[in-house]
């Protein structure tokens, strides 16, 4: 399959297995060319890529930015604390006078879930979803298979546990969907208050207790606790979250086997894993930044390729 099945990229749930063995050979492609000395190639030369962040972002917004200017693209900044948002205007108001400048993707976060869905539905535009609410965050789950193939050589039937505050995770809902679509074996962790109810009718398994889970799985990815989320107090205090979920230097030296950390970051240390764990052997956090930029051109490439 050369191409895409799907116009937008607007959830992992919209994907077969074949988009992401697409998405990731031509990944594999870009990663070849950030390395090179000469790190840009003219792919998009002719496509306006327009980036709307209505929440704020490093990562994510540094990662789109840099992998739209390494293929070619033209590109436009919007920030909503600085735009007409903040007067009343509508989204997809918003949106159309952007696009009125003869805008060909939009790369959207939003804070309400199926905001890409709803976007999708009125323009004509290619909509990249970097984060809706707590619902998805597709390409945060792209980078972070992507890197576990990379490391250990493929995901099926690997034993991945995703930690933490899986409640209002957009990255743990993703990464659900793109881990049991390629064969992966899912476990989640946490404290009951943040595991959604009906988590297991997704497939994946709930475990309470981190020791077990990490004895079990070949993966670790370490959520953190998404404050700006939390209504209410979902734990007593972050020193008992850490003691019963945090991940440390001796609990992992403990483990009969060395197992592969992951995080999608921002990292609070010495909250979820210690400085010592983040920056050891195992972790592949960093790694996981500069797959973002392949698995981003990547992604972009192949939906521009559908622009009529």
């Amino acid at each position: 399959m050369s191409e895409l099945s799907v116009r937008h990229l607007l959830g992992i749930k919209y994907l077969n297995e074949a988009d992401i063995e697409l998405i990731f050979e031509t990944a594999d492609n870009f990663k070849e060319v950030i390395n090179r000395p000469i790190k840009k190639v003219p792919s998009l030369r002719d496509i306006t890529i327009a980036n709307i962040f209505f929440e704020s972002s490093t990562r994510t917004k540094l990662s789109f930015e840099l992998a739209e200017k390494r293929l070619s693209a033209d590109v436009i900044n919007f920030s909503a604390s600085q735009s007409s948002v903040k007067k009343g205007e509508t989204l997809i108001d918003t949106v159309n006078n952007i696009l009125s400048m003869k805008v060909d993707m939009v790369v959207m976060r939003h804070p309400n879930p199926g905001a890409g869905i709803f976007l999708s539905k009125h323009v004509e535009a290619a909509i990249i979803n970097a984060g809706d609410g707590a619902h998805e965050h597709p390409t945060q789950a792209l980078l972070d298979s992507y890197s576990i193939r990379e490391k250990l050589g493929d995901v099926a039937g690997k034993k991945v546990v995703i930690v933490g505050d899986i409640l209002h995770s957009r990255v743990a809902l993703s990464n659900i969907f793109a881990l049991k679509l390629q064969g992966a074996q899912v476990k989640v962790c946490g404290p009951g208050t943040l595991l959604p109810k009906y988590i297991e009718s997704l497939g994946v398994e709930v475990e309470t207790d981190l020791r077990t889970a990490l004895d079990w799985c070949d993966v670790a990815n370490m959520l953190r606790i998404q404050k700006e989320r939390l209504d209410i107090s979902y734990f007593p205090t972050t020193r008992e979250y850490t003691q019963q979920f945090g991940v440390n230097k001796a609990l992992l030296d403990d483990l009969d086997k060395e197992i592969v950390i992951m995080h999608p970051g921002p990292i609070n240390r010495g909250v979820e894993i210690t400085s010592d764990v983040a920056d050891s052997k195992q972790s592949i956090i960093l790694n996981q930044v500069e797959n973002g930029v392949a698995i981003r051109m990547a992604v972009m490439y192949l939906l521009a390729s559908k622009i009529k």
